[in-house]
């Protein structure tokens, strides 16, 4: 579980450039955003998934 968060933020920090540079006007950096925020959405899944598969192996 703790591998699908790292790479959930290495995913999010990898953005923070784009982030930037689509705010100041940057078209292609928004369309890196948009496609970042949706292997967010993926991997942000798979942790969710990781974590009900905890819960239900509890006793």
């Amino acid at each position: 579980m703790m591998q699908e968060y790292e790479n959930l933020k290495r995913i999010i920090e990898s953005a923070a450039e784009d982030v930037a540079k689509a705010e100041g006007g940057n078209k292609m950096a928004g369309t890196r955003v948009r496609k970042v925020m949706q292997d967010v959405r993926h991997a942000a899944q798979e942790l969710r998934k990781k974590i009900l598969e905890l819960r239900t192996q509890a006793p």
